[in-house]
């Protein structure tokens, strides 16, 4: 429901404006000063802010000031007594929406708040489109979650500073990440992504710095590093959480100082590369334990971007599931099919514990086992059933799965887990790297699934 924040210290004109704004079907919080108001403001942000222009100790212009540095879509709508009309006016200089005087008529105040919403509709609309046409690969969203997100991409990404994505496994954090770089001024320069996971920590300094001719035993060429590869763009390092311990302070003095020291060189080397980390890790509990440094923590956090689970955007689920049906028909050349009803709506109500990468995933195989023509509710049995009934391994257990949708998944998740942990003979970091995932994602899903 539509949300709307009312700051008043007069707490009749706070009961008149719950009750009339209720009446219209909009949602209210009161707020009895300026100082409880912008606390409710920063808790959550509201569809509207209607507030009392004077106020003490803090007045409505500071109100304003928060709404449009911490929410700046949010339309905020004056209040002003007899006598103010001069310093509403500035406060719509400096953004405000509209302003009514006292008493004012609460119908023109319904639809004065009716008007800021539907201006705070086409202006979250305009930013998403904007974002679909200028990125390379599209951020699909309808939800207020992922529009506030956005906004902030948007912010920081013409600001030169590094950027922490935090968010669980199959979020999007490289999408996002590249959406801050794409729409930045580096966006003619490389975007260099790489996951720590799979950095081996013999050739972890090499990787990241490069080296010399005759640096070790085999450097027959000098070769660039990753900070070498991304000069004058963005190093998107994934999964930093995974970064050996030894190589932290090598790294933080790359961020910090912006200077590298390639392996076998006696001469420090100046890069200038944005850094964008993330992680599905909790780091400051990794810094507690003492598995990450806390220079290096707060240097990568300058801003944190942080991606909600698709169990807290539910209104993108939909949309999404379109948007890879369309992806994957243009993909396999199954142009013309057609998809049930009673697809979409089963796959809009699973829980999709792998969010918008396990999404993904089982509308590939949909399209991948479709016969051209139609899918229908019958198909969605196949979503993990690629080889016969008699099959083994865990292909023939998708196929001898029996229940919802979600157990059969599950079902097939921890079939695919043992085989990777059989094939890497117990080795869970190993097993990990072959399922693409990190060690901590698979130490859940082996407890999850108890295959200890």
């Amino acid at each position: 429901m539509i949300d709307i924040l009312v700051i008043d210290d007069d707490k009749s004109v706070r009961y008149t404006l719950k009750a009339v704004f209720q009446e219209a079907g909009y949602a209210v919080r009161t707020a009895a000063d300026g100082r409880e108001g912008i606390e409710e403001l920063r808790r959550e942000a509201p569809a509207a802010v209607v507030t009392d222009l004077s106020m003490r100790p803090v007045d409505g212009m500071e109100v304003l000031r928060v709404a449009r540095a911490e929410a700046p879509n949010v339309p905020v709508i004056m209040i002003t007594a007899h006598g103010s009309e001069r310093r509403a006016v500035e406060a719509m200089k400096d953004g405000a929406w509209d302003y009514l005087s006292k008493p004012f008529d609460v119908d023109e105040m319904t639809l004065t708040v009716r008007k800021a919403l539907e201006r705070h509709a086409l202006s979250r609309e305009n930013t998403q489109l904007r974002a679909q046409v200028s990125l390379s690969r599209p951020i699909v969203y309808r939800s207020a979650a992922m529009g506030e997100l956005m906004t902030l991409v948007h912010r920081v990404a013409r600001r030169n500073v590094n950027v922490l994505v935090t968010g669980e496994t199959g979020t999007g954090k490289e999408l996002v990440a590249q959406a801050v770089h794409e729409l930045s001024d580096r966006a003619h320069r490389p975007f260099v992504p790489f996951n720590c996971a799979t950095l081996a920590a013999s050739l972890a300094e090499s990787e990241l710095f490069g080296h010399e001719r005759g640096a070790f035993t085999g450097a027959h060429v000098a070769r660039l590093g990753l900070f070498g590869r991304a000069e004058g763009g963005t190093l998107f390092l994934d999964e930093i959480g995974e970064m050996p311990l030894e190589l932290q302070p090598k790294l933080l003095r790359a961020v910090q100082d912006g200077q590298i020291l390639p392996l076998g060189s006696a001469l420090a080397r100046r890069v200038d590369v944005r850094v964008i980390a993330a992680t599905n890790r909790d780091l400051r509990q990794e810094v507690a334990e003492g598995r990450f440094r806390e220079d290096l923590y707060y240097r990568l956090n300058v801003v944190c971007l942080r991606v909600p689970p698709l169990r807290e955007r539910a209104e993108d689920v939909v949309p999404l599931i379109h948007h890879f049906i369309a992806k994957y028909v243009d993909r396999y050349g199954v142009h013309g099919l057609e998809v049930s009803p009673e697809v979409i709506s089963h796959l809009g109500e699973h829980a999709w514990p792998g969010n918008v990468r396990d999404l993904e995933n089982a509308v590939s195989r949909l399209i991948a086992l479709s016969d051209g023509e139609t899918l229908t509710a019958t198909d969605l049995v196949r979503l993990d059933d690629s080889a016969p009934a008699a099959a083994g391994g865990a292909a023939g257990a998708a196929a001898a799965a029996t229940g919802s949708l979600r157990d059969i998944v599950a079902q097939y998740e921890a079939q695919v887990i043992r085989e990777a942990l059989d094939e890497a003979e117990g080795n869970q970091t190993l097993a990990a790297r072959r399922l693409a995932i990190s060690r901590v994602t698979l130490l859940d899903k082996i407890k999850k699934h108890g295959l200890r």
